[in-house]
């Protein structure tokens, strides 16, 4: 496609130059005359411009505005089907690793935190990205994050068998997509448990000469902790991510913003420890005070929850003793 240096699209945009390239397209960066501004421009492999269903995602995709997501400014239809989108100046979360090994666990957490936001952005509004991987993953240079091709991997994952499924995106994959099953938000939370994974140890979970034998650890689960191979890194972050990578999908994070909030708990207060043993979420702390014949099954699960509740049990308990 490199022929296509130099073509305007739709009499509006320029290809300059080829900056990026995959099974699925080749990315140019571009001029937009009718803006006079510089855009990236993915122009699309032909078998994936004629389905129907990532159509009509990238139409969704294009709705989506978060300052944690690389913005969709058009999408073509006519001859030559491509994506206009935001042009980033910064390099994959991939590039960084490789230069820096692995991370701190602050600037991990700060890494994270902001692909957290976008994701939560995003399956709020019913996008999955389903191919959560640090070369989706732009960091620009005043240290912010956005998180590029959401969308895409459906159709991707749709034509794709595992043993053609690129090495570099089933380190990153989850188990109910190893097993080619139905997907939902939380094989986002999965994938982007291993990016934390390999963020915080400088390695993948799980690795192998076939990328059938690492689905199959991925199915299979049972990484090593990662303060068992980097010293240093906080309990509290440690659970977050191994939860994240729970296989079982009942035992993983529901929703983003589940974890996201723990990601919250824990960057208030670094030395926290979780308890996912217990689910605090059916506990109304003001209906606890409140209500004598009001008792929760569970007390919580982390220690914060634990504590605001064990308040508020005695606050309960010194109200009945002032009604005697």
């Amino acid at each position: 496609m490199n022929n296509m240096i130099g073509k305007m699209l739709d009499n509006r945009y320029e290809l300059l130059e080829v900056i990026g390239s995959g099974g699925m397209a080749v990315v140019y960066k571009a001029k937009c005359h009718r803006l006079n501004r510089l855009v990236a421009v993915k122009v699309l492999k032909s078998d994936l411009a004629e389905d129907a269903d990532f159509r009509d995602e990238s139409q969704a995709v294009a709705m989506l505005s978060h300052p944690n997501i690389v913005s969709v400014y058009d999408v073509s239809r006519g001859e030559t089907e491509y994506i206009v989108m935001e042009l980033i100046d910064g390099i994959t979360l991939k590039q960084y690793m490789e230069k820096r090994g692995q991370l701190n666990w602050r600037e991990a957490l700060h890494f994270i935190t902001q692909i957290m936001k976008a994701l939560s952005h995003a399956h709020s509004r019913g996008i999955i990205h389903r191919d959560i991987k640090p070369h989706n993953i732009m960091i620009l240079k005043d240290g912010s994050v956005k998180v590029a091709d959401f969308g895409i991997a459906r159709v991707s994952s749709a034509q794709n068998t595992l043993t053609r499924e690129a090495l570099g995106s089933v380190h990153y994959i989850s188990p109910e997509q190893a097993k080619g099953a139905q997907v939902d938000c939380r094989a986002d939370l999965y994938s982007l448990g291993v990016v934390m994974y390999e963020m915080l140890t400088g390695r993948p979970p799980y690795d192998g000469d076939t990328p059938v034998s690492v689905a199959i650890q991925h199915i299979n689960g049972g990484a090593p902790l990662p303060s068992t191979l980097v010293t240093g890194i906080p309990r509290g972050l440690e659970q977050i991510t191994m939860h994240a990578m729970t296989a079982e999908l009942p035992h993983r994070y529901p929703s983003a913003t589940r974890m996201l909030h723990d990601l919250e708990e824990f960057r208030k207060e670094p030395n926290i420890v979780f308890d996912f043993t217990a689910e605090a979420d059916s506990i109304d702390v003001q209906r606890l005070i409140n209500d004598p014949n009001y008792m929760p099954k569970t007390l919580g699960r982390t220690n914060a929850v634990k504590g605001a509740l064990a308040d508020a049990v005695a606050k309960k308990k010194q109200q009945e003793q002032n009604k005697e």
